[in-house]
């Protein structure tokens, strides 16, 4: 029984269906080898739909994150500028900036009203 564990080894499969659209993963299989791993993809996914190029990958090729690096995946506390949401204050700056120009009418008014 262990000879057939370390006899076939597990791949993941990605497909592309058109020139311009990115892979997507589809299913994992089990095979001896890259070669007839890409064979069984083939064979199992083309024949269902178009496509117009597949990825086959080693399972013990894709790394994963550990517990300690997930950990550092929340966003900060300072990045709402990174978000839409993060701009709402500019339209309260920009009213405060503008209330604090000075006009024409204000400018004149300290002349007494008349222009030179």
């Amino acid at each position: 029984m262990s000879e057939t564990k370390s006899f076939y080894q597990e791949y993941e499969v990605f497909s592309k269906r058109t020139p311009t659209s990115s892979f997507q993963h589809q299913f994992n299989l089990l095979a001896p080898n890259e070669d007839m791993a890409l064979i069984l993809a083939q064979e199992n996914f083309m024949r269902r739909e178009p496509v117009v190029d597949i990825w086959v990958v080693n399972r013990k090729n894709v790394r994963s994150m550990s517990e300690e690096e997930r950990m550092s995946l929340p966003r900060l506390d300072n990045k709402d500028y990174r978000t839409t949401k993060g701009y709402g204050y500019l339209r309260k700056k920009w009213r405060e900036y503008e209330q604090g120009m000075l006009d024409e009418k204000e400018i004149l008014s300290w002349a007494g009203g008349r222009k030179k």
